[in-house]
Parts: C-alpha cells; sequence; structure tokens
C-alpha cells in the first residue's frame, strides 16, 4: 500500500528552557520571519479559533497526520463536546467529518485525533460515547 505522508522536521525539546545566545537568537530571528512550520501555524490557529484545549499529543497527531483543523471544524467539535458535556459523558469520541477526536469532555480537552485511513482498523476502548457531528 502506498502510503503518502508529508514528514516535518521540527526540533523538540523537554526540559527547562535554556538561555540562547545573541548569534542564535538573532539566526533564529530571521528564520522564523522567513517561514513558519505547520506545527506552529496549527497550534496558532488552534489557540485563536477553538473554545477546546489540546492536549500537546493531540496536537502532535495533527500536525503529524495532517489533520485540517478550519474554523468550521472547530466549531463542530466544540458543540460534539457541548452534547457529550450535556449526556455527562467524560472519555467520549468525537467524529467530525472523516476526523476522529478523543476528547475528555469533562476537562474539555482533546487528548488525540485520527483522520480517514488513520482510523482503519482501530478499536477506541475505554470511551463512554460516541458524537457524530
Amino acid at each position: 500500500m502506498d502510503d503518502m505522508r508529508l514528514k516535518f522536521s521540527v526540533p523538540i525539546t523537554t526540559g527547562a528552557p535554556q538561555r540562547a545566545t545573541m548569534q542564535e537568537t538573532h539566526a533564529n530571528t530571521a528564520e522564523a520571519g522567513s517561514k513558519s512550520t505547520f506545527r506552529s501555524v496549527l497550534e496558532e490557529t488552534i489557540q485563536k479559533n477553538s473554545t477546546v484545549n489540546f492536549s500537546k499529543h493531540a496536537v502532535k497527531r495533527a500536525a503529524d497526520h495532517g489533520i485540517e483543523l478550519t474554523e468550521d471544524s472547530l466549531q463542530r467539535l466544540g458543540e460534539g463536546v457541548r452534547i457529550a458535556n450535556d449526556r455527562n459523558l467524560e472519555d467520549t469520541l468525537i467524529l467530525v467529518g472523516t476526523t476522529a477526536f478523543l476528547v475528555n469532555a469533562k476537562n474539555n480537552t482533546v487528548i488525540t485525533a485520527l483522520s480517514g485511513n488513520d482510523m482503519k482498523g482501530n478499536v477506541f476502548t475505554n470511551i463512554e460515547g460516541t458524537v457524530i457531528i
């Protein structure tokens, strides 16, 4: 099976932030002005348009799998979380179009995300319900 995925090489750092030297700071500023990574644009879009929080893992999954989060899909996701909360569902699978979000509705947080072909053959366990939006 041909599996075409875009791969991004985004450095991942953990631990306490390290102070950059003046030369590194200048280089990073110039580089940031000329291009934005898909992940940074995705994180910015989520923060601006979503009433739902995304875990770091969910943001990474969305970026790695090229999940497109439009204003409409984020509004639909928020509506799904509201419905799940109205039904007192905690861990919920919310289907928005061809994208699946595993959400902790009580905490209003997306735990992970899957799209289209990535869902085939998966079994979702430990969920209390599914909301299809």
